[in-house]
């Protein structure tokens, strides 16, 4: 696989009353086409704010990101993004939801094909049969399938998901995690996706990219998960490599996060070390997810 994104030496400052405040610096990330790469670290590294940049969604400070060999400058719909929320319109049937942005990026296409095209994704994620009902009358799940649904349906050139399980149980999060990795096995698109939780990003990603605390955040370390594809879940929880690589990342989330920073580790494990299953660990606070009327308004 050819190198295909390139964050480099990417900064993002805000001003505040007391000076600039610098959320991350210097964050460097080559990601090849096709892969998929999961970015976890504690709440409030810059997780989210590397995400929205790379969405083209928040003013990049420094640095810069090529995207398929173009310089990335605003939004476009060669990235969809599954936002945390799954932010429909809820006077849109999902069918009407997942049209906006077909209409919009295969407008030289007949009525009939776009449509084709809303269905083909709704029905793969499992929706066939309520891609006519209102937000309102879908469970936080199903809503969310409709958001995995419209990104994808725009054929992106890659894909950015900003924790898209985090406000699921259990349950729900590992039958969509397989609902996910099903279809970008379909598609093979690039993705990026932000986590807190190891096991998720063990069970999905082909690399794991560990951000430092903040403030000034980097990339801290990076993991090769060697688990060949198709993964199945239960096989992983039988491997003792699983384990091993599980224990590495919490180390780096419990000391390295800190060290790395020059800062001391304090407190207890941070919420991936402790999962409520073996699989799946609980949802934690993020850090401020992209806002998702600005998408919209962007797509």
């Amino acid at each position: 696989m050819s190198e295909y994104v390139e964050l480099s030496n990417l900064t993002k400052t805000y001003p505040t009353p007391k000076g600039p405040a610098v959320i991350v610096k210097d964050f460097n990330l080559h990601i090849a086409r096709g892969e998929f790469v999961c970015l976890i670290g504690h709440s409030g590294c810059g997780k989210s704010t590397v995400l929205s940049m790379l969405a083209g969604l928040n003013e990049i400070s420094g640095g810069g990101i090529i995207l398929a060999g173009r310089e990335l400058t605003g939004p476009g719909p060669d990235r969809g993004v599954v936002f945390q929320s799954p932010s429909l319109l809820p006077w849109l049937t999902a069918f009407e939801n997942v049209m906006l942005g077909i209409d919009q990026v295969f407008f030289t296409a007949r009525p009939e094909e776009r449509a084709l095209i809303a269905e083909y994704y709704l029905t793969v994620v499992g929706l066939g049969d309520a891609m006519h009902k209102r937000p309102a009358a879908l469970s936080q799940g199903m809503r969310q399938r409709v958001g995995i649904a419209r990104a994808f349906a725009l054929s992106p050139k890659m894909l950015l998901l900003d924790e898209p399980f985090g406000m699921l149980d259990s349950l729900t999060r590992m039958e969509l995690q397989q609902v996910l990795v099903d279809l970008w096995t379909r598609r093979k698109l690039t993705a990026l996706m932000v986590t807190h939780d190891v096991d998720e990003a063990l069970f999905l990603a082909d690399r794991i990219v560990m951000m430092t605390n903040g403030p000034e955040a980097f990339v801290g370390d990076v993991m090769k998960v060697p688990f060949p594809r198709p993964r199945n879940r239960a096989a992983l929880l039988d491997s003792p490599e699983y384990y091993r690589l599980r224990e590495e990342l919490i180390e780096f989330l419990e000391v390295r996060a800190y060290t790395l920073k020059g800062q001391t580790p304090h407190g207890g494990p941070s919420s991936p070390a402790t999962p409520t299953s073996p699989a799946v660990g609980p949802a934690q606070p993020a850090t401020p997810p992209i806002q998702p009327a600005v998408a919209l308004a962007a797509s």
